[in-house]
């Protein structure tokens, strides 16, 4: 149970970081006008940081919880995330100025080293 907590404030540190480092980090996929493309701090690894984060907390919430049967629904979630996720970045390719030379220095959406 500990393990699991821990688990789950990494991922809210995780995202803690990425609002810290984004202002413009929000729940819809939008484009603000004065928006600019951020490759510091957990954006310099991966293209979408927050969505680790949530994954990280999405593993560690049921254990926390005691809840063994909700950790049959952490596929299900983490491929809604992966969804959203692509779906935003064909948005931002398309909306956000500097975004597809930031995909070519960033080549990684989620996972270092792997995708």
């Amino acid at each position: 149970m500990i393990t699991a907590q821990v688990i789950v404030a990494l991922g809210l540190l995780i995202i803690l970081f990425v609002f810290k480092e984004n202002a413009f980090t929000s729940a819809i996929i939008e484009v603000d006008p004065e928006q600019r493309v951020i490759s510091t701090g957990p954006y310099a690894f991966v293209r979408h940081p927050m969505y680790i984060g949530a994954l990280v907390m999405l593993l560690g919430v049921p254990v926390a919880l005691g809840s063994w049967w909700g950790l049959f629904m952490v596929i299900p979630i983490a491929l809604l995330i992966v969804w959203r996720l692509i779906d935003e970045e064909q948005f931002l390719a398309r909306n956000l100025v500097g975004y597809a030379e930031y995909r070519h220095k960033v080549k990684y959406c989620l996972v270092p080293f792997i995708w």
